[in-house]
C-alpha cells in the first residue's frame, strides 16, 4: 500500500519501507533493498507526549518552539504573562548626547545602555526621555507614565539638584528599599508610586547603576514576568577581590575555566570592566582571598552559569 510521510497508516501495518529502499520486479512485486524490521517508520500514539503529562513548567518564556509545541499537542489558546513595559528617565543637566565631554559636561551612557538592557532583562521599553535637572518636569513625568515600571537615573542622593526623593514624598509613594549595603550603588532605591507601578532610583554612575539594575530592576521584571528565579551558583576567585570595609562590594569578572577572573576598572563611574565581564562577583565586607567561592550575578547575554542536570 503507498503511503504519504506523515499519513495514517492502514490498520494492521507493521512497517513502512521507504521507497529508497525498495525495488519492484518484472511482475510487479516489492522487493526491500534492506533489512525490514517491526515498527519501521511508524510513529506511535504517545511517543513524545501521553494525555495528563505537563509539556512545560509554568513560567516557560513563550519561544517560536513552545508555541509549536502547543499547537501540535491540540492547544488554541495558551495563557501567557504579556512582557513588563518599562519607562526610563534620564536626569541631569551636565549629559551630552553626542561628541567629547568638554567642560565639566559628560557624555550619557545609562540613555544608550539602559533600554537595550531592560529588553534583555524581559522588559518592553516605551520611552527613554530626558529630563535634566528639573523638579516640576520630572514629577509630571513619573506621575503620567503608565508604564509598569519607570527607571531613573541620577538624582537618588541628597545634593541640591537630587529631586527624587522630594518628588517621591510629594506623589505620595511608598518606598521599598532606601539605599543598599552594596558597593557601587549604595543610592538605588525602589518605590511603589501607584497601584502596579514601580520606580527603581538607579544611581547617575554607570557601575553604580548596572548594580541596582541587577539587584533591584532585575528581580522585579523577573517577578512582574511570572519568570522562575535562577539557581544561585559560585565559582572561585582566580584572583584576590578587595572588599569595602563594611559593605558587599560587586567586581565585574570574567569566567575562565571553573574560575571567575576579576577585572580592573570597576570604579562606580567606570565600564571599561563592566563591558568586558560575563558576570559580577558578590564579594562580602573585607574582601575575598584567592580561591574563596564567590557568588555571581549573570549578565543577560554572557553564556554563564553552571549545568544543572535534573531527575
Amino acid at each position: 500500500v503507498r503511503i504519504a510521510t506523515g499519513a495514517r497508516v492502514p490498520a494492521d501495518t507493521t512497517a513502512v519501507l521507504r521507497s529508497e529502499h525498495g525495488r519492484l520486479d518484472g511482475q510487479g512485486r516489492l522487493h526491500p533493498t534492506r533489512e525490514v524490521v517491526h515498527g519501521q517508520d511508524i510513529l506511535p500514539r504517545g511517543q513524545e507526549c501521553r494525555s495528563g503529562d505537563q509539556l512545560l513548567p509554568v513560567g516557560t518564556l513563550a519561544t517560536p518552539a513552545v508555541l509549536g509545541l502547543a499547537a501540535a499537542a491540540g492547544y488554541d489558546t495558551v495563557s501567557a504573562v504579556p512582557r513588563p513595559r518599562a519607562e526610563v528617565l534620564v536626569l541631569g543637566d551636565e549629559l551630552l548626547t553626542e561628541g567629547l565631554p568638554h567642560d565639566g559636561l559628560i557624555r550619557d551612557a545609562l540613555g544608550p545602555m539602559l533600554p537595550p538592557w531592560l529588553r534583555a532583562l524581559g522588559a518592553e521599553v516605551t520611552a527613554v526621555r530626558r529630563l535634566g535637572d528639573d523638579a516640576q518636569a520630572l514629577r509630571k513625568a513619573i506621575t503620567s507614565s503608565t508604564a509598569d515600571l519607570v527607571v531613573t537615573t541620577g538624582g537618588t542622593a541628597a545634593g541640591p539638584v537630587d529631586h527624587l526623593h522630594p518628588t517621591l514624598e510629594r506623589i505620595g509613594a511608598q518606598l521599598l528599599v532606601d539605599g543598599v549595603k552594596v558597593r557601587p550603588g549604595h543610592p538605588m532605591l525602589l518605590a511603589r508610586t501607584k497601584e502596579n507601578q514601580h520606580l527603581v532610583g538607579l544611581p547617575g554612575n554607570p557601575l553604580a547603576a548596572v548594580s541596582g539594575l541587577l539587584t533591584l530592576a532585575e528581580p522585579l521584571l523577573r517577578t512582574l514576568a511570572a519568570r522562575p528565579a535562577p539557581e544561585p551558583y559560585a565559582l572561585p576567585l582566580a584572583e584576590a577581590a578587595h572588599g569595602h570595609p563594611y559593605d558587599t562590594r560587586l567586581i565585574p569578572v570574567v569566567l575562565r575555566g571553573a574560575a571567575a577572573m576579576p577585572l580592573h576598572y570597576n570604579g562606580p563611574a567606570m565600564l571599561r570592566g563592566i563591558a568586558a565581564a560575563d558576570a559580577l562577583a558578590v564579594v562580602p565586607p573585607g574582601g575575598a582571598p584567592q580561591g574563596a567561592e564567590t557568588e555571581l550575578l549573570d549578565l543577560p547575554w554572557a553564556a554563564a552559569g553552571i549545568e544543572v542536570c535534573f531527575t
